[in-house]
């Protein structure tokens, strides 16, 4: 048998499955509007159902290909396909008359991408971006730190303790954002008198700390915040924690710019239930905010909290340091990780039991949201 009527043969089948699958005859395809996105993708053009079969007017282009190859040779053609149209879009033109010496021209011009931080995908920061989003109470990013603390205390013996501080932002809606932070104390090791100057470690779980914040998402570069916040006697002892259910403000106000963070993030707590063995508490922690960004992914800025005990005795309720910090954010992986040293000296504290020193190592990896987008519309 003659070598063209082999190849006949073997193309014939696939001309007759279109018209097998499909009872409809493959009319003109239209393409759906917008082909911009698969044409850049460089897959294939939607077709539109409007008018046949998707799949009968896709099998019929490829028989249209394989009849011309064999008319080239002089086959006769074995089945007549309708003739498939495609119609673009207005931005963009493709057809030319035959024989045109210009190239093909667009009809709009490509213009450049604007520059834009999606606060949604920490990947998609630079280093320096992160490490404001971090240093900001208030901030859109999640986060895992773990931080760790070793208070030399004013008779010489040590207090260690690991805070586990998540911060879970979530946006309410486009103009509202609820800030989550709660604070883990995994243990809390304090020491314990044993005799005349002896001490021996005490070491288990301290009290929870839990702040709920509102922030406005729209104020530019000033940081505002405001909601209750919450302290839980879940210490294992009575030694490392408490013993009382706990409650008040906590507030947030700042201002960050491209070069440096400054603020106050205080949080009042007053005891209203817990142990009756234990005495009531009113307490403050205000942690002053003043960093400076001073290269890609470093800051430099003050450290430590200030402490007032309302209940305690005169000369003995202020606890305040003075500490320096420097942090540096960097990518492990396709995330940024924030590590952070810092040192503390208290300058004024409580005489018999006060801190006196504080060596801080901080450790934040960014972790994708969970929940994105606005809760409400």
């Amino acid at each position: 048998m003659h070598r063209s009527h082999l190849i006949t043969l073997g193309v014939v089948p696939w001309l007759l499955v279109p018209l097998l699958i499909s009872p409809w005859p493959c009319g003109a395809a239209e393409l759906s509007d917008p082909p911009l996105a698969p044409m850049e993708a460089g897959g294939a053009l939607p077709v539109s159902q409007a008018e046949g079969s998707p799949a009968h007017c896709l099998l019929a282009a490829n028989s249209w290909a394989l009849r011309s190859t064999e008319e080239t040779r002089g086959s006769p053609p074995s089945l007549k396909i309708p003739e498939v149209r495609l119609r673009y879009s207005p931005p963009v033109e493709i057809a030319q008359a035959a024989g045109a010496s210009s190239p093909p021209a667009t009809t709009q011009a490509e213009e450049p991408k604007a520059t834009r931080i999606d606060l949604q995908r920490p990947r998609d920061m630079d280093e320096t971006e992160v490490n404001k989003q971090l240093s900001n109470p208030v901030g859109t990013i999640w986060a895992l730190s773990m931080q760790f603390n070793n208070y030399q205390l004013v008779n010489n013996q040590w207090n260690f303790n690991m805070q586990f501080q998540p911060v879970l932002p979530v946006s309410l809606t486009q103009d509202w954002n609820l800030i989550t932070r709660p604070v883990l104390q995994l243990y809390n090791s304090v020491p314990v008198p044993t005799g005349a100057g002896t001490y021996s470690q005490y070491a288990t779980f301290g009290d929870m700390i839990l702040l709920e914040m509102l922030s406005p998402a729209n104020t530019g570069p000033w940081l505002l915040g405001l909601g209750p916040t919450f302290v839980f006697p879940t210490a294992g002892s009575p030694l490392t924690g408490q013993g009382k259910w706990q409650a008040g403000p906590g507030a947030v106000v700042g201002y960050l710019s491209k070069e440096f963070i400054l603020g106050l993030f205080p949080q009042q707590w007053w005891s209203f239930a817990g142990s009756q063995d234990r005495p009531a508490t009113s307490a403050l922690n205000l942690q002053p905010i003043a960093a400076w960004f001073f290269a890609p992914g470093w800051n430099l800025g003050y450290s430590g909290n200030i402490l007032a005990n309302w209940k305690a005795s005169s000369g003995n309720v202020w606890t305040v340091p003075i500490g320096l910090g420097i942090g540096k954010v960097v990518k492990l992986g396709p995330l940024p990780v924030k590590l952070q040293v810092a040192a503390q000296y208290m300058v004024v504290r409580p005489a018999n039991t006060g801190q006196e020193w504080n060596i801080q190592f901080q450790i934040t990896p960014v972790i994708p949201k969970l929940i994105k987008g606005t809760l409400f519309e």
